[in-house]
This record gives C-alpha cells, sequence and structure tokens, in this order.
C-alpha cells in the first residue's frame, strides 16, 4: 500500500536586523515499500547582513567600537555594537553619546564633516595602517589627508578614524550624511570640554562637534 508523500515546510527564523533572510528550505518523505528517503534543500546563506544607516550609528564614551542607536529613552538608549552585534542599554548619566554623521574634524581651513575624511580614505589607495601604531596613521593621514590640522587633531583620535572606518566597511556601510528636509539646517556647536550633563537631546539630536577639543601635541 502507497502512502500519499508528505511535504512540510520548515521556516527558517530570521531577525530583524538582517537584510538578506535565509530562504526557506523543504523536506519531503516517502513511503512505498521503500526505505524511508529524505530530501533536502538549503539555500540559507551562513552570513547574516545587517542593514543600517550611517545616521543612526553613535560613538559611545567609555565603551569601545561604535554603535547603532536602536532607541532612545529619557535616561538613555538601547544600542547594538557593529563589532559582535550584542545589544544592550546604555545610560545618560553614565556615558555620553556622539552621533557620527555630527562629528567634524579639525583641518587648516574650514572643519569638515567626518563624511568627507572617511570618503578620502575610501578613495586612496594608500593601505591603511594597523589601528595601533600612532606614527604610521599619522603618515597615513599626511598623504590620504593633508589638510587635516595635525597640530589640534589628537593621535588617539586618528587611531579611532581608522578603527571606525575599518568597522564600517566590514559592516558595508554607506558612508554619506542624511539629506534634511527642505528647510531645515544643521545645528553646530563646538564643544571645549567634556560635556557636565547629558540630556535626551544629546542622543536623539547630537549638535556637530568636533573629533576633539583645541590643543597641541607634545
Amino acid at each position: 500500500m502507497k502512502k500519499q508523500a508528505e511535504t512540510s515546510e520548515i521556516s527558517t527564523l530570521t531577525p530583524n536586523l538582517s537584510a538578506k533572510p535565509c530562504q526557506k528550505h523543504y523536506w519531503r518523505r516517502y513511503w512505498a515499500n521503500k526505505p524511508l528517503i529524505y530530501f533536502f534543500k538549503l539555500t540559507c546563506s551562513p552570513k547574516i547582513y545587517i542593514d543600517m544607516d550611517y545616521n543612526k550609528l553613535v560613538s559611545v564614551t567609555g565603551l569601545s567600537g561604535l554603535f547603532e542607536l536602536l532607541s532612545s529613552k529619557a535616561d538613555g538608549g538601547v544600542v547594538r555594537s557593529l563589532e559582535d552585534k550584542s545589544t544592550k542599554f546604555v545610560s545618560t548619566r553614565v556615558h555620553n553619546f556622539s552621533h557620527l554623521e555630527s562629528i567634524e574634524v579639525f583641518t587648516t581651513k574650514d572643519n569638515v564633516n567626518l563624511v568627507e575624511v572617511f570618503t578620502a580614505m575610501t578613495a586612496s589607495k594608500e593601505k591603511l595602517p594597523a589601528d595601533s601604531d600612532a606614527a604610521a596613521i599619522k603618515k597615513y593621514f599626511q598623504k590620504v589627508y593633508p589638510d587635516m590640522d595635525f597640530e589640534r587633531v589628537y593621535a588617539s583620535d586618528m587611531k579611532k578614524m581608522v578603527k571606525w572606518f575599518n568597522v564600517l566597511k566590514a559592516n558595508d556601510v554607506e558612508i554619506k550624511l542624511s539629506e534634511l528636509p527642505e528647510g531645515d539646517t544643521a545645528t553646530h556647536e563646538t564643544v571645549k570640554a567634556k560635556p557636565t550633563t547629558a540630556k535626551t537631546s544629546a542622543v536623539n539630536n547630537a549638535p556637530a562637534r568636533k573629533i576633539n577639543t583645541p590643543r597641541k601635541m607634545a
């Protein structure tokens, strides 16, 4: 006696963060006086892709790396690390947030947005130095972005730029500024010292900040 073929569908669970979900796969079972035979069709990619906008990325004081700001509350925000993809709540009572697209870099001319430096790094054929080699990093930026004011930009911040650039490239983030609605203008503010308080607005609408405060390198 033949038993009608049975078909079951196995749905792969795909997190909301995935832009390219795994395709569904199926198995079928046949029974016709023969051994049970299973057929599998698996087209799921082992790599999880995450789409994120540059304007949602932040750096957090006291924490290494870059984060995607998922949501904000009165006392902080929920962020996801671009490196290990872990999610956590970060309190603004302890940490300060800086949106990447609001960060400016000192140059010998007018200050520029960090995006302009990243764009120059993308276009350059110079090999990226290790983010731990301060001397090599300075020589790199002298070739890639010679207008940078090397007397006012900290060596530690140049290291951050190299590390952040590597993280952005590893996550396939499109490096570009968000378009402002018609009639709106960007808010720019020079931060002369570490802020004493961190309000919700610091998370939601962070003003433009310099990559560091002015000083001469020793």
